[in-house]
């Protein structure tokens, strides 16, 4: 981008290159589209489903123009189901699973789903009423899809909910995390608002552990559910990481989402270490700001890769380079700034605990990249001595539940979300979150009120 641009034209062009990437389905589009439905009595697509959405039902309500049931049927199942909407790899899930696969292609369940509540959002519609209040109190720490998709079910079922979240927003990952151009911050915002609106009370810019502590919560409240997602991403440790230009992609990410956009957040010669999809998304968030030259360095090949595939489709769009079997020793640079990357080739050995080939360095195979900026995105930090303010069991930062209750080592202490994923050969997906937080709420409810829990 020129710098001699006027400073209105370089934002304006900047905004344009950060809006939604995928257009919305127009009316006409949309109603065919639901024609094409086979509406089928036991229908693949919604096993496919980690939320168990009733596809036929929302396609065909769409397709009758009940654009208000559609969304309902959405939401009922998926708390975040418009954000969903739009980051699931519906090409896996629900739309792998279409019996149409085999006939023509699948109905474009993803965007039919972003169609109706689109226009829940745009009609201000309320889908969801708090239910009759039974004088119980549920405390829910961190209001990403986890967290809102409990406190919306324990409102339903009259419960006073509390949700504390660090960030001044709710909507976790969903609203800081993933880039503006696959999810507008309006959208988990309108989520959180609608959960909100149910009576439930957001402690916002307060971090449980240090504003609050954990007895406190235990104190005042008859179940607690531990729903904080992730942390920071580790660092490499590598000389050269104090370094003016050693970004990590997270962070990235989200001042994209909560400053104004300019080119001097990024420079022209860009690395992104790691492969998921937190990566895939600071490579192309750098395009979008103006890198001429953006390079994912990977220590596994593309087989390994924890992306989506959609997503690195879409990375390879973008003009993003890729480089496998390569990891970085050391990050190099002058008067405190980063001018380059020191990297080592590498090789697959055998496999490690997630099945995947364990990376082992090539010997005297050094050699250095010029680069501006060194983006870090190599998994995130667990919230260890939060859980261990909590006293509850854990691997590694893993909390252990009971399967099928969300039940943690302290019977009033449950969990839900990336808190509790981890040990599979996949990363965990935003609708395994939300099913996560609407099962556990069922899980609560069931201790709370004596009842069996539902299966």
């Amino acid at each position: 981008m020129s710098v001699h641009r006027e400073p209105a034209a370089a934002r304006a062009e900047l905004e344009h290159r950060f809006r939604e990437v995928v257009p919305a389905l127009k009316p006409k589009e949309a109603i065919d589209e639901a024609n094409r439905c086979l509406y089928c009595y036991d229908a693949p697509c919604i096993k496919a489903c980690p939320t168990s959405i009733d596809i036929p039902s929302f396609i065909k309500k769409i397709a009758t123009g009940n654009m208000y049931g559609s969304a309902r049927t959405i939401m009922e199942a998926n708390p975040v189901g418009a954000s969903c909407a739009r980051v699931c790899p519906t090409e896996v899930l629900c739309e792998g699973a279409c019996v149409l696969n085999h006939a023509s292609h699948p109905i474009m369940i993803g965007r039919l789903q972003r169609y109706a509540t689109d226009w829940a959002m745009k009609n201000e519609a309320v889908l969801f009423q708090a239910g009759e209040k039974n004088g119980k109190r549920v405390a829910v720490v961190g209001a990403g899809p986890a967290g809102l998709s409990a406190a919306r079910e324990l409102a339903r079922l009259g419960y006073e909910v509390t949700v504390y979240e660090a960030k001044e927003k709710a909507g976790g990952l969903n609203t800081y995390g993933i880039v503006s151009f696959r999810l507008p911050q309006e959208i988990p915002l309108w989520e959180a608002e609608q959960v909100a609106a149910m009576g439930v009370t957001f402690v916002t810019n307060t971090r449980v552990g240090e504003d609050v502590q954990p007895e406190e919560l235990l104190q005042q409240y008859d179940s607690v559910l531990l729903a904080v997602g992730m942390g920071a991403v580790p660092p490499l440790h590598i000389e050269g990481e104090d370094l003016d230009g050693v970004l990590d992609a997270i962070s990235l990410v989200e001042e994209t989402k909560t400053k104004p956009l300019t080119d001097a957040m990024i420079g022209k010669k860009v690395v992104v270490i790691g492969a998921g999809n937190t990566a895939i998304d600071a490579a192309t968030c750098s395009k979008r700001l103006g890198a001429a030259n953006v390079r994912i360095l990977y220590r596994r090949t593309e087989r390994e890769m924890t992306c989506y595939q959609f997503e690195y489709e879409f990375a390879k769009q973008e003009g993003v380079e890729f480089r496998w079997l390569v990891a970085p020793t050391r990050i190099l640079g002058e008067n405190g700034r980063v001018t380059g990357l020191e990297l080592i080739r590498m090789e697959l050995g055998e496999p490690d605990e997630k099945g995947r080939k364990r990376p082992v360095p090539v010997p005297g195979s050094q050699f250095v990249i010029q680069t501006d900026f060194v983006v870090k995105a190599i998994g995130q930090q667990r919230h260890v001595p939060l859980i261990e303010a909590f006293g509850l069991a854990h691997r590694n930062g893993i909390v252990q539940v009971e399967e099928g209750t969300y039940r943690t080592s302290n019977p009033r202490v449950y969990a839900a979300g990336d808190v509790i994923f981890g040990g599979g050969k996949t990363d965990a997906m935003v609708v395994d979150a939300a099913n996560h937080g609407k099962r556990a709420a069922h899980a609560i409810h069931a201790a709370l009120s004596g009842q069996a829990q539902p299966a």
